[in-house]
């Protein structure tokens, strides 16, 4: 593997809405004990993070405390005010959340999030004080050159044509059609989607822009990859030991 000139990789798990409120606690004891297995993770190379379900938050932050783990959450809202059943970034930011994801594709062709509300949560979350992971990827299988212009143009709507603003992110390339299939999308496509995506984006100094892959992640996949910066790994990694797998992959990359 061909490392991305970024300073570490990010290896993270969502739980979406697999998990219940009691095994969710138990799963991300069981995360903790990976990551106190390998002290090594301290030194910063590699951030593993995880984001559950809203109601785990408090007692996630309470469980993470003093690890390496960096507690995410699901989603967003993109103000504080009157929007009933929704999060602010700063009440997210107050229990302890460091990044928000934004713009999943189940938000997108689901919830009717469009680009101009994606750019809202950018926004707010980056006042916030909290790292959006930016969720991008082309719909349908296109070429590497193709499916990197239309995730470079939904980053730029994303930010609202301010670059400055996409420094702070991470970005989560999951293509559409890769989520929730049997298998991932081939190591060399990604490679040549990322390392397409990374010219688009050095125009602007962001060569080194985090960008980690997700859609059926799974151990194995992470030292076949050149230029991504970790892996987003979905109900693979609701299996902790698998969550300890890539974690050791990506330790290996880095020594």
């Amino acid at each position: 593997m061909k490392l991305p000139a970024t300073e570490a990789l990010f290896i993270g798990v969502s739980t979406k809405m697999y998990m219940g409120y009691a095994q969710s606690l138990e799963w991300l004891g069981q995360l903790v004990a990976e990551v106190d297995a390998r002290p090594a993770l301290v030194a910063g190379r590699v951030v593993p993070f995880v984001i559950p379900s809203f109601p785990v938050l408090p007692e996630a932050a309470r469980l993470l405390e003093g690890t390496p783990l960096v507690l995410g959450a699901q989603n967003c809202g993109w103000s504080d005010g009157p929007w009933t059943g929704e999060v602010s970034p700063s009440m997210l930011g107050e229990l302890g959340v460091g990044l928000v994801e934004i713009g999943h594709a189940e938000r997108r062709r689901y919830f009717a999030e469009d680009e101009s509300m994606i750019a809202l949560k950018v926004s707010a979350a980056v006042d916030a004080g909290l790292t959006p992971l930016l969720c991008v990827g082309e719909p349908e299988t296109l070429a590497p050159a193709a499916a990197a212009d239309t995730v470079y143009r939904q980053i730029k709507a994303a930010v609202s044509g301010d670059w400055s603003v996409a420094s702070g992110l991470v970005i989560a390339y999951e293509p559409v059609w890769a989520i929730g299939a049997a298998e991932p999308a081939s190591a060399g496509y990604v490679s040549q989607v990322v390392d397409a995506l990374r010219d688009s984006l050095a125009q602007h100094d962001l060569a080194r822009l985090p960008i980690i892959y997700g859609g059926s992640a799974k151990p194995g996949l992470l030292p076949q990859l050149n230029e991504v910066s970790g892996l987003f790994l979905g109900r693979f990694a609701h299996d902790a030991t698998n969550f300890g797998r890539v974690l050791d992959e990506a330790l290996a990359l880095t020594n």
